[in-house]
């Protein structure tokens, strides 16, 4: 690979990845816990994120730039390096890195986005017809909150211990 692609492969991947492991910190941190203590009415918050602004796109959008990017710079070491550079720690490094990654991302699709939209869905339902929710749908509606609520916090998790591994890599013997 050439420097200029290896240059805008890691502007690529540190960018998405930023953007990806900040919303997640700031979705699992603050917002999930605000739109649980706010009750009913956060349907309306996770409505407009989910299904008007489109978060869980935007961030899967990330997760699959920073996955492929990160993919493509990995193989570009190991084509220069060889097998003697996959056996080494920043290979490991990054190669661990990688796969809590993928981990997370793939949580965060299958678990909190479909949480998200279900739960958007159901508080822009009642919005529109005016009505607190009926103790069927308040039990949905918590049900919902907790699995996205367990499902973000892992996701965080994974994210943070790819984020710490990509960090200290290049620094592992």
């Amino acid at each position: 690979m050439s420097p200029t692609s290896i240059i805008l492969l890691r502007v690529l991947h540190i960018v998405a990845g930023v953007f990806w492991v900040g919303a997640v910190l700031l979705v699992t941190a603050f917002l999930t816990p605000a739109i649980r203590a706010v009750g009913p009415a956060g349907g309306a918050v996770m409505n407009q994120l989910a299904q008007v602004q489109r978060l869980p796109l935007y961030l899967m959008g990330a997760f699959a730039i920073t996955l492929i990017s990160g993919l493509l710079l990995y193989w570009g070491d190991a084509r220069t390096g060889g097998s003697a550079w996959l056996g080494s720690g920043p290979a490991q490094m990054f190669g661990l890195g990688g796969v809590l990654a993928l981990a997370g991302g793939i949580v965060g699709m299958a678990v909190s986005s479909p949480a998200a939209r279900k739960l958007g869905a159901l508080g822009a339902a009642m919005a529109a017809a005016g009505r607190p929710p009926t103790p069927g749908e308040l039990a949905t509606m918590q049900q919902l909150e907790r699995r996205m609520a367990t499902a973000s916090v892992l996701v965080a998790i994974l994210l943070v211990l790819a984020t710490v591994c990509m960090a200290v890599a290049r620094y592992v013997p």
